[in-house]
């Protein structure tokens, strides 16, 4: 795997359990599609605050930033 996606699998270990379940199942299934758009657009969703992302993969508030939004959906989906 590239060193930037392990980098970012690491970052993805999160304080929230529910967050920790989706992006487990996100790296076993969508991780061989990444290309550097969306390397890029999950960066900018792991420097958020863990409540604010569950919440953006929750459904619960929209994605306010349209290059983020594909990833939203992604992360959503699995």
């Amino acid at each position: 795997m590239d060193p930037r996606l392990e980098r970012l699998r690491w970052r993805s270990r999160r304080g929230l359990l529910e967050l920790d379940i989706v992006f487990e199942r996100f790296w076993s299934s969508a991780a061989a599609s990444v290309d550097a758009k969306d390397a890029e657009a999950l960066e900018r969703l792991l420097a958020m605050a863990d409540n604010d992302l569950l919440d953006l993969v929750m459904g619960r508030r929209e994605t306010p930033e349209a290059h983020l939004r594909k990833m939203v959906a992604v992360l959503r989906a699995v």
